[in-house]
């Protein structure tokens, strides 16, 4: 018995020497509250308020609720907790202290020094309740908060630097979008420092960039009362200005759009980009409520026949080439007819693109190319690819056809092939600059970190092969001087397609009104719903936006 007193003496002894005060536990058989300190922190560290409660004597019926409310009010980002020093017990009392860092909104850390007491209940050691555990001076009725200040919401400017809010036009508002005061459930998913009621954008780019144009809140941490009003400050932090979001948009080509679509009835849309960088100059959406231009999905018709000529001349066909044109033609059982059942014979494949000849293209696609090769072409002129514009937007798709016969459909833009007026703007930008090119809203710096829902970043660049540059740059005016297009009074230099795709069911299904062109460095694309014939409604708005320009 007295080697084992001796023994522990001197372990205790020892202990004194490495540790200080902690050795007497080692004499008394005492664990002390120094796992009770470690366990408490370590679940209020990692937010599991119920253990933090099962290691508390006497804690409020609203416990929970507090420390909810007190990283809530905070707006915590990340909180660590550490043990401090751990106090020699006086009979079934300790005290104890911990370090708290706190990481608010905007990475901005708060430390302090808070305290630990601890009580004996039932053989074990707990955290003694009051409401100095959560910080020093906190008194009943009192909770911390973070004060915080916005500063003035940055704007969004055209490519010139004029305020998007000065324009009168609605499209530029819808793009823009509304700020409000955030829901409930905004302010959740946005998360710190966002409170509900805080201003937020609802819509457009507001929503899509509200972290760069709000800014940073400054923020004063503070011990306020049960009235709310602040008793004392602990800590300020200062906030930092928004930054302004600047996009590619054009105010010129922009009224120029809306001013070519005042007179439309029917529901339409009108994209205009500049091919030689892929911005868009301008979103036209009539009426309002809904971006058909950039989220709108529609067969393109024979629009699609651009994509499909780039196909076939890269793989060796020319504009002279001697194609036929008949009337009907029969691929896998399916009868398919040019519109109003034209017949050009044999004809250059030039004159059958600018009259649009569904025949040729259906037996052409089957016959020489196939689904394949197709798939990569249209993949080229970003078909299949995420758009990332620097506002959602879709994506165009040309699946794959389950036999002969869709394929002959898909290839002049009818069966299950699906596009934007947005992605088929980029198609004729393609055709005009030589070079595919995602399309962006936003400047430059600020596309090169967009990124879509699943982090990927917008398509590089693909350059079309030269022959297909010349080749489009032959049969794309055709269209305009001379094929389904020669009676609307475009100015010169125009090239563009026409295009009426078919929707819905019935012998003579209702049809979408397209047409897609470019003159100099402005391409563009217009759709009107249930419009008729691409000639009919939809080249005359285009042609009356080359001559607004």
């Amino acid at each position: 018995m007295r080697r084992s007193r001796v023994v522990i003496a001197l372990v205790a002894a020892f202990a004194v020497l490495l540790g200080g005060g902690t050795a007497w536990w080692l004499l008394t058989g005492d664990d002390g509250p120094e796992d009770t300190a470690k366990g408490y922190l370590a679940a209020w560290e990692r937010g599991d308020v119920a253990k933090m409660r099962a290691l508390t004597a006497d804690p409020p019926a609203d416990f929970d609720k507090r420390f909810a409310q007190l990283r809530e009010d905070l707006g915590v980002v990340r909180q660590k907790y550490e043990p401090g020093s751990i106090g020699k017990p006086d009979g079934d009392e300790a005290g104890g202290s911990y370090k708290a860092t706190l990481t608010l909104a905007g990475n901005r850390d708060w430390s302090y020094v808070g305290m630990l007491p601890f009580t004996k209940r039932d053989g074990e050691w707990r955290v003694a309740w009051s409401p100095q555990v959560m910080y020093p001076t906190l008194k009943e009725g009192q909770r911390l908060k973070a004060a915080r200040t916005w500063p003035t919401r940055a704007g969004i400017t055209a490519a010139d630097g004029s305020s998007l809010a000065d324009s009168s036009s609605g499209s530029v508002q819808q793009l823009a979008g509304p700020v409000g005061p955030a829901t409930a459930d905004a302010a959740k998913k946005l998360g710190a420092p966002y409170r509900t009621g805080d201003p937020v954008g609802a819509d457009g780019l507001q929503r899509q960039y509200e972290r760069r144009l709000a800014g940073t809140p400054a923020l004063a941490v503070q011990i306020v009362g049960a009235d709310g009003k602040a008793v004392k400050t602990l800590q300020r932090f200062g906030g930092a200005d928004g930054q302004p979001v600047r996009t590619t948009l054009d105010l010129k080509v922009q009224k120029a759009a809306g001013d070519a679509l005042a007179d439309v009835r029917k529901p339409a849309s009108m994209v205009a980009l500049r091919p030689s960088t892929g911005e868009i100059l301008a979103v036209a959406n009539k009426p309002g409520g809904y971006n058909r231009a950039l989220m709108g999905r529609y067969p393109p018709g024979s629009t699609f026949k651009v994509v499909t000529a780039a196909a076939l001349v890269a793989d060796g066909l020319d504009a002279r080439s001697r194609v036929p044109c008949p009337a009907t033609t029969n691929v896998g059982g399916r009868q398919f007819k040019n519109y109003k059942n034209e017949d050009f014979g044999t004809v250059t494949f030039r004159d059958a693109f600018a009259h649009s000849c569904n025949t040729t293209f259906a037996r052409l696609a089957v016959d020489k190319l196939g689904q394949k090769r197709l798939t990569q072409v249209a993949d080229q002129f970003g078909f299949n690819v995420p758009i990332i514009t620097g506002l959602p937007a879709v994506r165009a798709s040309f699946p794959q056809a389950k036999d002969d016969t869709a394929f002959a459909s898909a290839s002049f833009g009818q069966g299950e092939v699906l596009t934007s007026p947005l992605n088929m703007a980029s198609v004729a930008a393609a055709a005009a600059s030589g070079t595919w090119r995602s399309p962006r809203l936003v400047d430059a710096a600020l596309a090169s970190q967009a990124v879509d829902a699943g982090g990927r970043k917008p398509e590089q660049p693909h350059a079309l092969e030269p022959g297909v540059r010349r080749a489009l740059r032959t049969l794309m005016p055709a269209v305009v001087k001379e094929g389904t297009a020669a009676d609307v009074r475009f100015p010169s230099g125009t090239a563009g397609k026409t295009g009426t795709a078919e929707f819905g069911s019935g012998a003579e299904p209702p049809t979408h009104a397209w047409f897609i062109g470019y003159r100099g460095d402005v391409a563009f694309a217009v759709i009107v719903e249930d419009g008729g014939t691409g000639a009919g409604a939809a080249a005359p708005i285009a042609a009356k936006f080359l001559r607004g320009l």
